[in-house]
């Protein structure tokens, strides 16, 4: 019987050539067909950050609400989005990061994490860690405590781990290409 990596990895689409020539996408889509293996996924993530004693899990726009969302139902605690600038509603904190050709900015509700709130990241894929270094200072400057950020996929290759600002945070990835 193949473990939980193997089954997503053997689900996982490699689209040649997008978003750009070169670029080998890893396409979650087929994941999220089986909810079987969804499930499996929220079961794997609860276990692992149990002994953490989450408050908050905040998700990254767009594929970590896809993931964060059930394991917050799953985990019986709130759900937080971070979201590209200008899609949040009320009043926010920005904190920008570096693209392979650029910048960009997410934020979060400046009332979304109360001081002393341990968070779960979660998000589809590491990559670079722009974004988790992102998401990680703005959960600070709200007065949270990012405890551990968790992935379906991690592009090894890429070393986001290592691009992570705070050593402390633990790294949960299911599968590493």
């Amino acid at each position: 019987m193949k473990n939980l990596s193997e089954k997503i990895a053997a689900s996982i689409r490699d689209i040649k050539d997008f978003p750009k020539e070169g670029v080998v996408f890893k396409d979650i889509t087929p994941v999220l067909k089986d909810i079987s293996l969804v499930e499996e996924i929220m079961d794997f993530f609860a276990r692992e950050t149990k002994k953490l004693k989450i408050d908050k899990i905040v998700g990254i726009e767009s594929r970590g609400f896809i993931f964060g969302m059930p394991l917050a139902v799953k985990m019986k605690v709130p759900f937080v989005p971070i979201r590209k600038k200008g899609k949040l509603p009320a009043e926010t904190i920005s904190a920008s990061y570096m693209l392979e050709y650029g910048t960009a900015t997410v934020e979060i509700h400046k009332d979304a994490i109360s001081k002393g709130e341990t968070v779960l990241i979660v998000d589809d894929l590491l990559a670079t860690g722009g974004t988790i270094n992102a998401a990680e200072e703005l959960i600070t400057k709200l007065g949270g405590k990012p405890a551990a950020a968790g992935f379906v996929l991690e592009l090894s290759f890429l070393k986001g781990r290592e691009k992570i600002k705070n050593k402390d945070l633990e790294i949960i990835s299911i599968v590493k290409y």
